[in-house]
């Protein structure tokens, strides 16, 4: 006998953030297609450690789950400013980029509200049946059956392989875990924060503000040269567009890594408001002190090379210079990582993992449509969100990309336009012309003569 064909959904999503999340409430409003996403966590969270009072997005309030999309989707960052009654208070704010925590709110309402979203369900498993053509997903909860699977597991802190010897230490600690762990350093009286990025920057200003007055030292070290400020130019942010995304897909993947790792400043660095609020906190701590009455280091252009545990407690991180190669060593009791983010592979993939064409590095290859390349076995969609860094370059994890990628997905999965995109959306003209062809000089004047 026949095994049952089972009943499938057209769309299974893997993990709940922020770009899953956009996917879910576009896909809640299409008519005819069912979905479902699942998430191992009890509750939506987003980037909890780093909440900290003050900290603003990096992003307009526009770059929310939907509207740059659909504007007239319920589950846009207005409608929810209506739904709690605060037009009128974010209407005098004058506010464009939201504070932190209202967008990890806005999003729990979303997630808590939208009936396609399930949490508590991890997907421990994808399988492929190549009787049904479907994918089998194995949960806390039983099988899920789907026809296409996205996968938005979201990135996992990046631990740098200087470090690898105080994995684990309770006083070595990545910024994911600021807010959760800052008591810790309560008894350090020497704290170095490594990375220059917003978060690096974040928790430094957080440090001087709470810790700035009771003589602890404290230090910020990066290997990046300068502490220059995040890209924010009008025609600078149009690298965070559709426009740039296909331009940097059709480049060679040897010139898309260099390029992804050349445009630092575009996606890694600090913004320039939280560069500045950290120069007016230490200038107005120093009126009529000198400069160097603190007891604060900031140290560009450092890498630490090697962290082990000091022989009469504490750490010692061995530094070099990098422009000038000086080596020094650094004596410290605590250290925050603000050392970014990396993509996964997860662990449920690993049934099918011989079903999927990695790239030479054991990278997805990802199309256009974000969906990721498969063998001829595997007929069923698998889409990826924020792992595609690089063939998609740097607007991958940007916030202002999420909805219109997940248009870009939902069109792909339904085979049809259910979402109109524009087919320009920047001024500049990344890629070169297209060549022409001229004449020759004698073929110009030979044309011109026959015509007298």
């Amino acid at each position: 006998m026949d095994n049952p064909q089972p009943e499938p959904y057209d769309l299974l999503g893997v993990g709940i953030g922020p770009f899953n999340l956009s996917l879910a409430a576009l896909a809640d409003q299409v008519s005819g297609l069912s979905s479902l996403f699942c998430e191992a966590r009890e509750e939506f969270r987003w980037h909890p450690g780093m909440l900290v009072d003050g900290a603003r997005m990096q992003v307009p309030f526009l770059a929310d789950l939907v509207t740059l999309v659909d504007p007239t989707n319920p589950w846009s960052f207005l409608n929810y400013l209506r739904d709690r009654e605060r037009l009128f208070p974010f209407y005098f704010a004058e506010r464009f980029q939201l504070p932190r925590r209202e967008y990890d709110h806005y999003c729990r309402w979303a997630a808590e509200r939208l009936v396609n979203c399930r949490f508590g369900t991890a997907v421990t498993a994808l399988h492929w049946s190549e009787e049904h053509e479907l994918y089998r997903a194995e949960t806390g909860r039983g099988e899920v059956w789907a026809r296409n699977v996205v996968l938005g597991v979201g990135t996992r802190p990046g631990h740098p392989e200087a470090f690898a010897a105080l994995r684990g230490h309770p006083r070595v600690w990545h910024s994911a875990d600021y807010l959760d762990r800052r008591h810790s350093l309560d008894a350090a009286r020497d704290i170095t924060v490594v990375g220059s990025g917003q978060s690096g920057a974040e928790v430094f200003l957080d440090l001087l503000r709470t810790r700035g007055g009771d003589g602890t030292r404290l230090r910020w070290l990066t290997r990046t040269r300068a502490l220059a400020p995040m890209e924010y130019s009008k025609l600078g942010l149009e690298h965070f567009t559709p426009d740039y995304t296909r331009y940097f897909q059709s480049l060679d993947p040897t010139v898309r890594d260099q390029l992804v790792e050349a445009q630092w400043q575009l996606h890694k660095a600090a913004s320039a408001e939280t560069l500045a609020e950290i120069h007016d906190h230490l200038y107005e701590r120093t009126i009529g002190r000198p400069l160097d009455a603190d007891p604060v280091e900031i140290l560009p252009g450092t890498a630490v090379t090697e962290a082990l545990a000091g022989p009469c407690g504490g750490f010692e991180l061995s530094c070099r210079h990098v422009d000038s190669g000086a080596e020094h060593l650094v004596r410290t009791d605590a250290v925050v990582l603000a050392t970014g983010y990396r993509a996964v592979r997860p662990a449920a993939l690993d049934p099918i993992a011989e079903l999927i064409d990695w790239d030479e590095h054991g990278r997805y290859r990802v199309d256009p449509d974000h969906r990721v390349a498969t063998r001829p076995r595997l007929t069923g969609g698998l889409y990826v969100q924020n792992a595609e860094l690089h063939t998609h370059g740097v607007g991958t994890p940007d916030l202002g990309l999420g909805a219109h990628r997940a248009a870009v997905i939902l069109n792909a999965v339904a085979g049809k336009t259910i979402h109109r995109l524009p087919a320009r959306t920047a001024w500049t003209s990344f890629a070169p012309p297209a060549a022409t062809v001229l004449p020759r000089p004698q073929e110009g004047n030979r044309a011109a003569a026959a015509t007298r």
